[in-house]
């Protein structure tokens, strides 16, 4: 067939694209150029068993170049033979697919408009069905050990993809935070590094690793929250502390005031723990307020020791003088310095509590005597009990003649008994009476 000038520049332009023909295509097909000649004309002619057959002309080029551009669309052709029949010794080409090529390349030999050995060409596209067929098993068995390496990995991956989801399973109920949070973000990585399995069990194995990690998100928020909300009440608590802590800390009531810091101490050992930062500035606060307290009661009982240490001298001196006034000579005497006494043993002041108590005891012995001594001078002088002695030593010296006339009278009778009864009751009445006059005796 007869190209025109448009057909000649579009096949040129294809035919430079073309790459050059594989060695097995030229040790095929030979030198081309022997299978074509040019016309005077300028026609040039493909050379067949059936006779010559015009392919078309190069308007404005040589012989020599018309030839060859048909030559070059011949061997572009035959390059496409040699290249499938390589890909079916491979066996990278679908049979299917291998016979489709071969009916595509059966045709456009018969219409093909170039230069070369056209029966060759033909005869080495139809040795490559047989390759087809020889090659079968081939391609199968390849594609049946792609099909099972393909299955293998999807298993490995199926694999490897369920033991990400049951290990985020086994972390839900984990308490773990921060490293089982570390943990299921190490598993989300690896999860979005594995492959994709097919749509439907990707979506179900994602399903159930999202809803791991769901429930323990949620888990750990409402832990957090908890937490944070029992932090608050242990903050509020402790500021409390803190508060009545820096009310006290100045306070000189030292022995309520200790009693009251231990159990704040208690107290606040029982609140629990807040806030690590929170918890540690409450904590400088409440230890300053209490330190305060006993930096100034440490200051204070020292303070004390010095005075009482000072007072016990004080009062060593003072209980000698004291007991001095013994034995009693001069009762008023006694009294009056006794008294004297007493007023400077209350100005001396605090004296260790031990010490003082032998000290009280020494000084109450005195004070005993002393008023037992005024108590008898007392009642030497005192009118009302001088009567109330004289009327029982008139009583008695009554009753004494009495039962001294009744006994005369039972003698006289011959009441003997009587007599003698009454005689008894006169000496107990005079021996009471000696006593009586004794006692009166004393107030004269």
């Amino acid at each position: 067939m007869n190209e025109t000038p448009e057909d000649v520049t579009t096949a040129t332009e294809t035919a430079l694209s073309t790459p050059s023909v594989p060695s097995t295509a030229s040790a095929l097909i030979g030198d081309p150029s022997k299978f074509g000649r040019v016309a005077e004309d300028g026609t040039v002619y493909v050379i067949t068993p059936e006779g010559d057959k015009a392919v078309g002309s190069y308007p404005g080029k040589s012989a020599e170049e018309a030839l060859a551009y048909f030559v070059r669309k011949f061997e572009a052709l035959a390059s496409e033979v040699a290249l499938l029949a390589a890909r079916v010794r491979s066996g990278a080409m679908v049979p299917s697919d291998a016979q489709s090529a071969v009916s595509r390349l059966r045709q456009q030999i018969k219409e093909l408009n170039g230069v070369g050995d056209l029966a060759a060409l033909a005869l080495s596209l139809e040795q490559i069905p047989p390759l087809i067929e020889d090659n079968r098993g081939a391609y199968e068995a390849k594609k049946s050990a792609e099909l099972a390496a393909k299955a293998a990995r999807q298993v490995e991956i199926v694999e490897a993809k369920e033991k990400i989801v049951v290990e985020a399973e086994s972390l839900v109920l984990s308490e773990s935070w921060k490293a089982t949070g570390d943990r299921l973000k190490v598993l989300l990585d690896e999860w979005k590094a594995a492959p994709r399995l097919e749509k439907k069990q990707d979506a179900e194995l994602w399903k159930r690793f999202s809803a791991s990690r769901n429930k323990f998100d949620k888990r750990r928020r409402t832990h957090f929250a908890a937490l944070d909300a029992a932090q608050m009440k242990v903050a509020s608590v402790k500021n409390e502390l803190v508060e009545e802590a820096e009310k006290l800390a100045t306070s000189t009531e030292w022995v309520a005031t200790a009693r009251r810091f231990k159990t704040l101490m208690d107290l606040w050992k029982a609140s629990g723990r807040g806030k690590k930062g929170d918890d540690a500035k409450l904590w400088g606060r409440f230890k300053a307020a209490q330190d305060r307290f006993f930096v100034a009661k440490s200051a204070d009982l020292e303070k004390r020791d010095v005075l009482m240490t000072t007072n016990l001298t004080k009062r060593e001196a003072l209980i000698a003088e004291i007991e001095a006034l013994l034995p009693i000579k001069n009762v008023e005497q006694a009294s009056k310095s006794f008294k004297d006494f007493a007023r400077q043993w209350e100005r001396i002041g605090m004296t260790q509590r031990d010490k003082k108590a032998a000290f009280a005891a020494r000084f109450e012995t005195v004070e005993a005597q002393i008023k037992s001594a005024e108590e008898v001078k007392w009642r030497k002088v005192d009118p009302v009990a001088k009567a109330r002695a004289q009327e029982v030593v008139q009583q008695l010296s009554d009753a004494v003649a009495n039962y001294e006339k009744q006994a005369a009278k039972a003698k006289t009778a011959g009441n003997e008994k009587k007599a003698a009864e009454a005689l008894e009751a006169v000496a107990a009445r005079r021996t009471w009476l000696a006593e009586a006059e004794k006692s009166l005796a004393e107030f004269n």
